[in-house]
């Protein structure tokens, strides 16, 4: 049995971010309906190409799905789509993206027939604010949202990934919307309609660097290929054969590195301990561990990392994953079918056990209807979890209870998204190993001052979240985490995948406390993995991913898009996983166990170059900042310093709008231009015109005139400019939340809204044992007495131990 085989999905219009939410649900077996005009979904036509003249991407975002056309002319057009949208469960409306020819419906009018239907519109901006009416691409979208500007060479241009990032992230947003809604209204909810801003989505990537902007102003900048505050190493470096990735987060992994090269004279220098030091000498430090790299394979040092406890991960090419056994066997390369053509592609990442998703399937043709669809298995009734009933006027999630054991930032941003959704969420940390995005620092000074209460990236992370602590390590702790999770629907973590069942909390002993329960591990490469051991930080997961090697120049080394990309797509894809499981849970009784390997996460990005290589066997073609399908684009320097723009000419006739705009109307006029073939021949040429007009412009000028004519583009912002963005001021898509310790400051929205605006985000995150008392009293029913006694023995507190305190010897746990 399938987790959504009972539920209808009909997708409408054309946009990556629809389509791949669509595709989310047809993994776990919803039926779902593509509505395409007779020539096709435009995204068909999308490059990268097979070896047969088909879109890749199209093939990864709509295998299992049914295609049907409908002629926007024919008379019979708009009963038809009606009849369909008023058949099923859930609409996933892209036309504010590209309308595709789709039929006009009055979606309003079929809602107030059937209240339960279930609505997701999306579009680039929303339908209101400044960059409402703005022509888009992936890249310009991704350049207004902060994450092209710190990519790339010091003294520049940014360099950045030509597409594919924005549909997938939206999508997932997308998904969690809808699967959250399924949730409310088995309960007694109506439909809900959401809207969805793909620019605002895409956010989601930049949030952390944003509010660390917040708190200690501008002191980001772009510092080389491979190169990302706040962190050094975390970057890619050559090796005598292939290439590794690099991350030392912590003092003790800084040391182990350097005590793994050879290099006590770094080890030792208390000014490199920190990363805060070592950004102030990168070029020296390379200069010291760089050659010695080189006298070993990149296999070679990955089993040294492992034996070191290193974040350190072999760099693949796209080659590489195809051959990885590991791979196919777990679901993260699946086969699919299109045409006569066979291929292979990402799978879904959600890897739930009870009710894993299909592995792989079959892209439709135009008008080609899967062999089961319009078979929905019709379900007996809802099953309430164990925390109650939802009620139709509350967020969706709301009676829904989550233990979370997550730090860093992938597991507590899945559990966030379950909070602003309305779950209550109960954060476990302890005293004496708090969450570490609180801080490495464990010195002294920094634990006396409560520093470990004001950091950015934890506060925003942990809001509208209960937090307390318990040393688990200790048989009272653990006593008392099992009757937490006794009474809890989800529980969550993304430690190393030993961790909680060394602990004695595995799933075999969780779910004797509750058979519904929904448990998922968020490891970085999976429970069952040979690489199970490699430690991982989001750094790791990009690394690792087989991305990197498409992204950069075909002369220049793989190239990481972010710092940590891996921990925020890993968190929205947790999120997307723990609701498919508790759908079922709530249909059937059955809880499950998911195994979310962080990692394969990641591969949805690089997909269609997966397609295209296993089936032409070619290495994928690099284009640095250009683009497969759209000639011109890329990144041009404006008036002033390091002041950058995205450009872009989607189709012909934007093309000769640009030219027109550049005051090129010779390019204008060349019949022989009017092609792309034509254009990518003398794409320097065109490249040179464009910054020519540019460098004689500010970037939001340059902005304003290219929009005006309806020619995508965007400026290169850097994350702190996004506190002042007119756009996202005028949705009021940052909120002002009080903290004890962090005071006033902003935190962003969800990009997800309903009809009455965004999400009211209820608390700023917890300090340290904030809600043990009113848990453990109000939940668990201890006494005052009791709790004292815990206190006593430190199994619960609410200090963060330093490095002194936790020397000391431990009290007896009896």
């Amino acid at each position: 049995m399938e987790a959504l085989s009972h539920l209808r999905v009909v997708e409408i219009g054309s946009a990556a971010a629809t389509s791949y939410c669509a595709r989310l649900f047809a993994d776990f077996g919803a039926d779902v309906q593509k509505i395409e005009p007779p020539a096709g979904d435009p995204l068909r036509r999308s490059a990268p190409l097979t070896p047969g003249g088909q879109s890749a991407w199209f093939a990864f975002l709509n295998f299992n799905k049914s295609s049907v056309i409908l002629e926007r002319d024919d008379p019979n057009a708009i009963t038809r789509l009606t009849a369909l949208i008023g058949d099923c469960d859930i609409l996933v409306d892209g036309r504010n993206v590209n309308r595709a020819d789709c039929p006009t419906i009055d979606i309003a009018a079929i809602r107030k027939r059937r209240p339960e239907l279930i609505c997701l519109e999306a579009s680039w901006f929303s339908q209101e604010g400044p960059y409402a009416g703005f022509t888009a691409t992936d890249s310009t979208i991704r350049a207004l949202a902060g994450l092209i500007k710190l990519v790339g060479p010091a003294e520049g241009p940014p360099l950045h990934a030509p597409d594919f990032q924005t549909g997938i992230l939206t999508g997932l947003w997308g998904f969690i919307a809808a699967a959250s809604s399924v949730i409310a209204q088995m309960h007694g909810g109506a439909g809900r309609s959401w809207s969805i801003s793909i620019f605002e989505s895409t956010l989601t990537l930049s949030e952390y660097h944003t509010f660390e902007a917040f708190a200690h102003g501008g002191v980001m900048q772009r510092i080389g290929i491979n190169r990302f505050w706040p962190t050094f190493p975390a970057s890619i470096y050559e090796t005598k054969r292939g290439w590794i990735g690099i991350t030392t987060g912590t003092p003790a992994q800084w040391r182990a590195f350097c005590d793994m090269l050879g290099l006590s004279e770094l080890r030792d220098d208390p000014a490199l301990i920190l990363s805060p030091g070592r950004l102030k000498q990168i070029e020296q430090i390379e200069r010291h561990f760089m050659p010695g790299l080189k006298a070993r394979t990149a296999q070679e040092w990955f089993a040294e990392g492992l034996k070191r406890k290193i974040p350190i991960v072999w760099v693949p090419e796209i080659s590489d994953l195809l051959q990885d056994s590991e791979k196919k066997v777990r679901g993260a390369i699946v086969p699919v079918l299109f045409g006569e053509e066979e291929g292979l592609t990402a799978g879904s990442m959600q890897r739930l056990t009870l009710t894993p998703p299909r592995r792989g399937g079959k892209v439709p043709a135009p008008g080609e209807l899967q062999p089961l669809a319009n078979t929905r298995r019709h379900l007996t009734g809802p099953i309430l979890g164990a925390s109650g009933c939802i009620h139709a006027d509350r967020a969706p999630l709301e009676g829904v209870r989550v233990i979370d054991f997550t730090m860093g930032w992938a597991g507590p941003l899945c559990t966030r998204t379950l909070a602003d959704l309305g779950a209550d969420v109960i954060k476990i940390e302890a005293i004496q190993y708090p969450d570490w995005w609180r801080g490495v620092d464990r010195r002294s000074a920094y634990v006396d001052s409560k520093m470990y209460e004001m950091m950015p990236g934890f506060c925003i992370m942990n809001r509208n979240k209960r937090g307390i602590t318990l040393d688990l390590t200790r048989v009272q702790g653990l006593a008392l985490a099992k009757r937490l999770v006794a009474g809890a629907d989800i529980v969550v973590d993304n430690y190393s995948a030993d961790v909680l069942p060394k602990l004695g909390l595995g799933y075999d002993v969780l779910r004797t406390l509750s058979p519904q329960l929904v448990m998922m591990s968020m490891s970085a490469f999976g429970s069952n993995s040979v690489r199970r051991d490699c430690r991982a930080y989001g750094s790791t997961l990009e690394q690792g991913s087989g991305l990197p090697s498409v992204i950069g120049n075909a002369d220049g080394p793989p190239v990481m898009s972010h710092f940590a990309f891996g921990d925020a797509v890993g968190g929205l894809n947790g999120c997307a996983a723990v609701l498919v499981a508790l759908i079922h849970a709530r249909n059937t009784g059955q809880g499950q166990f998911i195994d979310l390997a962080l990692i394969e996460c990641m591969m949805p990005f690089a997909a269609p170059w997966i397609t295209v290589h296993s089936i032409s066997g070619m290495p994928p073609t690099r284009y640095g900042s250009r683009h497969p399908q759209f000639v011109p684009h890329g990144c041009f320097r404006c008036a002033g310093e390091d002041n950058w723009i995205i450009v872009a000419a989607t189709d012909d006739d934007m093309w000769l709008r640009l030219a027109l705009v550049i005051d090129r109307p010779d390019l204008a006029t060349d019949e022989s231009l009017k092609s792309v073939t034509a254009r990518r021949g003398i794409e320097n040429v065109i490249e040179r015109a464009i910054e020519a007009w540019t460098l004689a412009r500010d970037a939001d000028q340059a902005m304003s005139e290219l929009q005006a004519a309806k020619v995508a583009a965007g400026v290169a912002r850097m994350p702190i400019d996004l506190l002042k963005d007119r756009h996202l001021k005028s949705r009021a898509f940052l909120q002002q939340v009080e903290h004890a310790f962090m005071g006033r400051h902003p935190q962003p929205s969800m990009p997800i809204r309903d009809a009455m605006g965004p999400s009211a985000i209820r608390a700023g995150a917890p300090t340290l044992g904030q809600h043990n008392r009113e848990i453990l009293s109000g939940l668990l029913g201890l006494s005052d007495a009791e709790i004292a006694e815990l206190v006593r023995e430190g199994i619960i507190g609410t200090g963060m131990l330093s490095e002194e305190d936790t020397a000391r010897p431990k009290a007896s746990s009896g």
